[in-house]
Order: C-alpha cells, then sequence, then structure tokens
C-alpha cells in the first residue's frame, strides 16, 4: 500500500505533510514534530507541526471550496455516487492501515484489523447511503390564517466545518467526522490529535487519490500544540466544530465558540455503569464486563468503568473476572497475541498511575494488576488490567474517568438504589445492564441518564444509531440521521398565493 510518505533511503522514519486546498504541504516555517509508538517509545514519523497560520489557510480553502459550490451545489444522488466510489478506493488501498493504526495509537492489531479498519470505511459508506434519505425540502402543513400562503422548509449544508478528534480511535474518529459532514454538503477540515496524525492522513491521500472531490472540500491539519486546534474553534468563518475529547476541554471548546455562535457538537468524557442483575448469564456479563472496559486499554469515553454486581452473585462472579482480567495478554500492539497494548504516551502513563496509586489511598482493594507487567520489558507505556473492589461510592476511582485499564467495582441489592447510584455523575454517555429478564432490563434501561444502554452487549456502535451524552457528556448527536442532520441548516421559505391587498388586515398594524 502506498503511504503519504515513505521513508526516504537511509532515514528511520516517515515523513508525513498536510493536506490543504488540495495540496500536501508542510506547516508553516518548515516545523515538524516527532510521532511516537507507543509500544516501543521509538520515533515512527514526523509530521507537521502546524500553527494558526495553517489553520487559516484550510479555513480560506474550505471558505472558499463552499462558496463556489461545486461540491455544495451537487445533488444529494450526486454527492453519495461520489462517496460510494471513493469507498471503493478506499477497500481497495487499506491493507496496511490497522498496522499503522497500531504502530501510532497502540490498539492492538487484532482489533484495529476486526473493528477499526473495517467500520471506519463501513461508517464512511453508510452516511452516503443514509444521506439519501434526508428531505431536503419538507412542506408544511397547509397554512390559511391570517391568509393563505405556501409554506415550506429547505435545508441547506452548514459552511465550513471543523472535526476535532482526540487519539484514542483515530481512524474510526476521522471518518466520523468527515463522512456526514461531506454526505450533507459541507466543506470539511479535519484536527487529528497530535499524538496520532498517521491513519487521518493516509485517508486524505486515498480520497485525494481518486480526484473526485473538488480542492479544498476535504483538509486534514496536524500539529502538536493547540493552537491550530484554537484557531477553527475562534475563527468566524467556520461554521460548525464537532469536538470529541475530555469534557474539560469540551468546555473551553463551546466558551470560545460562543464568541462566534457557532454550530457545536460535544462527544466528551464518561463513567459509564454497568449492572449485573441477579439472573445474568455469568458466560456473558462476566465477559462482556472484560470487553467493555478493557477493549483498547480502557482508553474509551464509553467504557464501562463502574460495575455494579448484585450481591447474590458478587463473590462468583468477581472471582471469576478477576482470573480473566489478569489472565489477559499485554504487550506491543503490533503483535496478534497481544490482548491488551499500551496507553497512547508517557504522560497518559503517569496519569492512569497516580489514578490508581489514589483509588488504593482511598480505601479501594486491589484485587488485580494495578502496576507495570513484568512480561513487556522496559520500553512501552503498559499497564497491567486493574480491578478494583470495595470501591468507596464518592471517591475518584468510582466518579473520575481514568482513562485506563481500571475498573471499579461496587455490589448492590436494590434495583432503584443502585439506579439512582449510576445516576449520580456529572456524565451520561452510556451505561449497560445484564440480565436474561429482558422487559426488566429495557426497565432499568429506560431509566438510567445516558445517551446508550447496552443490555447484554458493550460497546456496540452502530452507524445507523445515535450516539451522544447527557449532562456533562456532550450535546448533540452523531451517526445515522440524527448525525446527519446537525450537519445542516433549516430554513423556512413562506410564499404568497396571490393575497389582494385588501386582505392582508395584519399590515393595518402599521399601515392603517
Amino acid at each position: 500500500m502506498a503511504t503519504v510518505a515513505e521513508p526516504e533511503a537511509g532515514a528511520d522514519v516517515a515523513t508525513y505533510q498536510q493536506y490543504i486546498d488540495g495540496e500536501w504541504v508542510g506547516a508553516d516555517g518548515g516545523r515538524t514534530y516527532e510521532v511516537i509508538n507507543p509500544s516501543t517509545e521509538e520515533v515512527m514519523a514526523t509530521a507537521p507541526d502546524g500553527t494558526r497560520a495553517d489553520a487559516q489557510r484550510a479555513i480560506a480553502a474550505a471558505r472558499r471550496s463552499f462558496e463556489a459550490g461545486e461540491w455544495r451545489l451537487k445533488s444529494q444522488l450526486q454527492r453519495s455516487q461520489i462517496m460510494f466510489e471513493i469507498v471503493k478506493h478506499l477497500e481497495e488501498v487499506s491493507d496496511g492501515w490497522s498496522l499503522l493504526e497500531a504502530q501510532n495509537g497502540g490498539t492492538v492489531i487484532r482489533k484495529a484489523a476486526v473493528i477499526d479498519v473495517p467500520f471506519a470505511i463501513e461508517w464512511f459508506r453508510s452516511m452516503a447511503e443514509q444521506a439519501l434519505s434526508i428531505p431536503w425540502y419538507e412542506p408544511l402543513p397547509w397554512i390559511d390564517q391570517p391568509y393563505v400562503s405556501w409554506n415550506f422548509v429547505q435545508r441547506e449544508p452548514v459552511g465550513v466545518c471543523a472535526g476535532i478528534v482526540p487519539w484514542n480511535f483515530p481512524l474510526l474518529f476521522t471518518m466520523w467526522k468527515i463522512a456526514p459532514a461531506l454526505a450533507m454538503g459541507n466543506s470539511v477540515i479535519l484536527k487529528p490529535a497530535p499524538q496520532t496524525p498517521l491513519t487521518a492522513l493516509e485517508v486524505a491521500r486515498a480520497i485525494d487519490d481518486t480526484g473526485l472531490l473538488p480542492k479544498g472540500v476535504l483538509n486534514v491539519i496536524t500539529g502538536s500544540s493547540i493552537d491550530s486546534g484554537a484557531e477553527l474553534v475562534e475563527n468566524p468563518d467556520v461554521d460548525k466544530v464537532a469536538f470529541t475529547g475530555s469534557t474539560a476541554s469540551g468546555r473551553r471548546v463551546m466558551a470560545e465558540a460562543a464568541q462566534t455562535i457557532k454550530h457545536v457538537v460535544l462527544e466528551l468524557g464518561g463513567k459509564s455503569a454497568n449492572i449485573v442483575c441477579p439472573d445474568a448469564d455469568l458466560d456473558i456479563a462476566i465477559d462482556g464486563t472484560l470487553f467493555g472496559v478493557f477493549m483498547h486499554q480502557g482508553q474509551a469515553c464509553e467504557a464501562g468503568t463502574r460495575l455494579y454486581v448484585h450481591d447474590d452473585i458478587y463473590e462468583r462472579f468477581v472471582d471469576r473476572l478477576v482470573d480473566s482480567a489478569a489472565s489477559l495478554r499485554v504487550g506491543d500492539a503490533s503483535d496478534f497475541d497481544s490482548q491488551v497494548g499500551p496507553v497512547i504516551s508517557r504522560q497518559q502513563y503517569d496519569r492512569v498511575m497516580a489514578r490508581i496509586a489514589a483509588a488504593r489511598a482511598d480505601g479501594a482493594t486491589l484485587a488485580c494488576g494495578g502496576g507495570r507487567p513484568s512480561s513487556v520489558g522496559e520500553k512501552g507505556f503498559f499497564i497491567e488490567p486493574t480491578v478494583f473492589t470495595d470501591v468507596p461510592t464518592d471517591s475518584s476511582a468510582a466518579t473520575e474517568e481514568i482513562f485506563g485499564p481500571v475498573l471499579a467495582v461496587q455490589r448492590w441489592s436494590d434495583v432503584n438504589e443502585v439506579i439512582q447510584r449510576a445516576n449520580r455523575s456529572i456524565y451520561g454517555l452510556a451505561g449497560g445492564v445484564w440480565s436474561r429478564d429482558t422487559r426488566a432490563a429495557i426497565d432499568i434501561a429506560k431509566q438510567l441518564r445516558c445517551g446508550t444502554v447496552w443490555i447484554n452487549d458493550w460497546h456496540l456502535l452502530h452507524p445507523q444509531a445515535p450516539l451522544g451524552g447527557y449532562k456533562q457528556s456532550g450535546i448533540g448527536r452523531e451517526h445515522g440521521i440524527y448525525g446527519l442532520k446537525e450537519y445542516t441548516e433549516v430554513k423556512h421559505i413562506c410564499v404568497d398565493q396571490n393575497v389582494p391587498r385588501r386582505d392582508r388586515y395584519l399590515w393595518e398594524t402599521l399601515l392603517g
């Protein structure tokens, strides 16, 4: 597979460029920064260290393309057909993306190959398909008061859309931001996280190679500082910001976007409650809980990191859970035998280890993990799958997002009380219920204050289903028709039906 930039002869790392206005360019001033493989701590690439000037170039390109209308003014059928053609090319050139995603982001390659790459391409295809069902014209009911008029609603693209994404699912988030924006006729600027820009640039390269998008409709900028991202949020020529990241960062994005009253969609942090009922199938619930919290080292905003197990099954459940967690194979993300890879960076490693120490200081019982695996050597940001039991209800381990392979376990006995405990959080992104009684599980799910609830499963997102949070887990929705409509403006058009002047009595309030 051709990459954006192959290493030069004798060079140890690949050199990447930004994609602005249909061209591959370096950063303003020629600055670059190093991209690190978290499994080895080695430099695997250099990328442009973009500035506000680079963001301004991308914004100007996106604005020009939007105003020119070469993409915006195509019919929905034309846009979707072009995106279907792009999907064919993505499928042809994506063979190496799973390895790149593993090396750059630390996700184990067995997951990248089965989930990240195929799901990312499917998301792009599905957004193009679902866009065909979005009505761009909707007639309103007949209006004859105060006099007859013809009224309808017209949808239009929002304009220039900025997508700012974190480092945990770089390829998937690339598609989650660019596909709905493109499908609805917008121009896009994507800002991947500085730690993980590589697969986003590969996607841009693949799309550029097709020659199917007009110049400036898609732009990808990179950088190690917050400056270029801040420019996207603050610049008045950006009409919408779609941001995925921490709640703290989301607050800043929302505050800055308010200065120019931008459209904002925020998908933020979580501390998702996972409720195991006494009648749960233990084989399903235990493995599902492990998948829910330790998939991608717990670096998922909707990970099931708060586990509530009913008293009747608590001992059996926790004993088996701990044994299974302790047996997970931790290792280099590019090794197909690895089940758990590294966290993304030294900074994240130190942060998670500090949270583990705080949990122990708060009185939680360390049931397994809690340190660096002895099997991985000295390099890489590896942390053992960690399970705490007897976690105090109001402790940081029970209430704060850790974003690492750490599970906090608590008991419950009364269903109404556990629902209250589950909802006693600033977050509301996701939750889960494990039970053989579907009706009872649905009743619990309806009472959980969060945007997604899984029953006897976890992490099962779908391009047709909305994703978003209650409370401080975000605003707006992504995916499906719900997410596509977030990329449109709605305009009411009122058309006079040749009403005689004498019948326009409202006018008399001024003229009579």
